[in-house]
């Protein structure tokens, strides 16, 4: 991989986690999802770079009895010899940003900016366990749930459909589906985003 631009502040890098709790305090990353685009949402580099990581689950963590019951497959994942350790995932994390933005800027203006669904909940856990991916981000934050509330109050009955494979592709073509469910997969999630906000800007936005 190899720097992209010296304007790091025009990418965007889409994040997304699942984490053990909804008790952040207490809560553990279990997965970590990252893609980046250009402000037009396009891909910056190939899908194979995006990072998708299992999250090594300490035996001292304790689980919610929602993330037990409906997450066993991501679970057993977490706990299985392909998972990696936290630092491994950080500096992932940061590797991937610096091929497109180069060396993170000393001014946090400058940096890309981190986007998703309720991004300041992924915030919290990139500032608590990821401090090299926390040191290439901008101090602004994309969050598509602002559109989304604007959204269902002037179109109640025209929710974005995320579940539907057909509509992701018709908002962000070059998606990648995970071999797996969909449900609750923090790659998958982070794409519905970017299809999300291709929806908005062209229907929410509209002359």
């Amino acid at each position: 991989m190899t720097k992209q631009s010296d304007n790091a502040y025009q990418f965007y890098v889409w994040f997304d986690t699942e984490y053990t709790s909804l008790d952040l305090e207490t809560a553990w990353l279990l997965q970590v999802a990252a893609l980046i685009t250009d402000t037009s949402l396009q891909r910056v580099l190939p899908s194979e770079y995006d990072i998708r990581l299992n999250i090594r689950l300490p035996d001292n963590i304790t689980l919610s009895p929602w993330v037990e019951q409906n997450l066993p497959d991501l679970i057993k994942a977490c706990r299985s010899p392909e998972a990696v350790n936290i630092d491994v995932a950080d500096k992932c994390l940061a590797d991937y940003v610096d091929a497109v933005a180069g060396s993170p800027a000393g001014r946090a203006d400058q940096r890309p900016i981190l986007a998703g669904n309720s991004i300041h909940e992924d915030w919290w856990f990139v500032r608590r366990y990821l401090p090299l991916f926390m040191n290439r981000l901008h101090y602004r934050h994309l969050d598509v749930t602002t559109f989304k509330i604007e959204w269902k109050f002037l179109h109640p009955d025209a929710e974005f459909d995320k579940d539907d494979q057909e509509t992701m592709r018709q908002y962000f073509p070059d998606a990648v589906f995970p071999v797996h469910s969909k449900r609750h997969n923090a790659y998958y999630d982070l794409q519905a985003s970017i299809a999300e906000l291709a929806f908005y800007r062209r229907h929410l936005f509209r002359p």
